[in-house]
């Protein structure tokens, strides 16, 4: 049998090499005629990302992605060497735990890898629809619907809720993905002087009357101070004014609130009719998620952009994160492990007591953070340098989060070791 080119035909004749060769001088002739026309575009776009970058390098602040293998225990494996982590917020140490993996490959094993496609398209996983009953028992309230991920819900919630027309108040540290998702709301927007409620009461007494709807955003423990929300202040505030409170607890649920979060620190929960989270903390697994009435999650499942064109969750993270709400479910006491290891930490170093399990030491310099970072590295200690623009100008720090898994014997060798740095209070 000849051997057959699809276009030309048998090759395996002069007239055949001949037109091979024709055929590939056209293509490489096509190719350096591209070559000619490309390196100028290409070339402004590196110059670009070449002056952006100096300018990162020159107020110390470009990131870079280190190879790090976590494991069980809070440990971390960086550059060949056992690192004891304390900047990673898996909280309760579930992300390596057996239940939580097992739950992970027997949904793997019985419903595959991914979900396909969008849920509205594929039709709704069962392990989505018992995560959210889950999720919206241990929140009390009617429903609940699971996104991609907590960014992915925060952009998707808040422009089907409140858009132009509508008031938009934000406490100003809010995390980056509840103000992106203002931003695409294209709300009025204002932000009040963190946790300040007379700031929030005065912009909530000069605007609400101006606008159709109002929505108050804030976290409800803040991710880079560990502080907590005045969440019953701000609901009372929403009430008088006939706005909708929506907080964000991503670092809340899990290990405040018997786990249930920020809105239950009360003897009851507090008026949030809006309660958003993350699954990929405490939780250990991945996700976004909000419990609220049924008739708002109905909207949210009909006009969430980031809900109706993403793929949905994986198998694997619905069961893991069902599984994990069962550990939480069962033993309270254990879920509340986190916050008393990191007061037994600001206790050793006299700092203020932490409401949540991230105690962060400002630093105010990038430089002197970064070299903080390097030195606990040096003696054992994962702890990451926080700069901005995550955090504001002037207040880089370390930022240390505490996991169940935590030995008391290493929460005090960390203390030592922070004291040494004269970063005690």
């Amino acid at each position: 049998m000849p051997k057959l080119h699809p276009v030309i035909g048998p090759v395996d004749t002069e007239w055949g090499r001949s037109m091979l060769a024709r055929r590939a001088l056209a293509t490489a002739k096509i190719w350096r005629k591209w070559q000619r026309r490309a390196p100028a575009v290409t070339q402004s776009l590196d110059q670009f990302a070449t002056q952006k970058l100096a300018e990162i390098d020159r107020r110390n602040l470009r990131r870079h992605l280190i190879d790090t293998d976590r494991q069980a225990g809070a440990i971390a494996i960086r550059h060949g060497r056992k690192l004891i982590s304390f900047c990673c917020n898996d909280y309760l140490d579930l992300s390596h735990h057996p239940a939580l993996k097992k739950a992970a490959a027997d949904a793997i094993e019985r419903h595959g890898v991914g979900a396909g496609a969008s849920r509205l398209v594929t039709g709704n996983h069962p392990l989505f629809a018992e995560l959210e009953d889950r999720l919206r028992a241990l929140k009390g309230t009617e429903a609940a619907v699971v996104f991609g991920s907590g960014y992915l819900a925060n952009v998707g919630i808040i422009p089907c809720l409140v858009g132009p027309g509508d008031l938009l108040l934000a406490d100003e540290l809010s995390h980056a993905c509840l103000m992106a998702g203002a931003t695409l709301s294209q709300a009025t927007q204002f932000t009040f002087r963190h946790n300040d409620m007379n700031h929030c009461a005065e912009l909530l007494k000069n605007n609400r009357m101006h606008h159709r709807h109002c929505l108050i955003v804030t976290d409800g423990v803040f991710s880079m101070d560990g502080g907590l929300a005045p969440v019953e202040d701000l609901a009372a505030l929403a009430t008088d004014h006939d706005a909708w409170l929506m907080t964000d607890d991503a670092h809340g649920i899990g290990v405040l609130g018997a786990g249930r979060g920020s809105s239950f620190l009360m003897d009851t929960r507090s008026n949030v009719p809006l309660q958003m989270g993350t699954l990929s903390k405490a939780v250990g697994a991945y996700g976004g998620y909000l419990c609220a009435s049924q008739n708002v999650i109905d909207l949210i499942r009909n006009r969430a952009r980031s809900l109706i064109y993403s793929t949905g969750l994986p198998p694997a993270a619905a069961g893991a994160a069902i599984a994990a709400l069962d550990l939480i479910e069962a033993d309270p006491e254990w879920a509340a492990s986190p916050v008393r290891k990191a007061r037994q930490f600001a206790r050793a170093l006299n700092l203020p007591e932490p409401d949540s399990c991230i105690v962060p030491i400002i630093i105010g310099d990038e430089t002197t953070a970064l070299a903080a970072s390097q030195i606990l590295e040096e003696q054992g200690f994962l702890v990451t340098a926080i700069r901005p623009p995550t955090v504001p100008e002037g207040t880089a720090r370390l930022r240390f989060t505490f996991s169940a898994a935590h030995m008391d014997d290493d929460i005090a060798r960390l203390a030592h070791a922070v004291r040494d740095l004269g970063l005690a209070a």
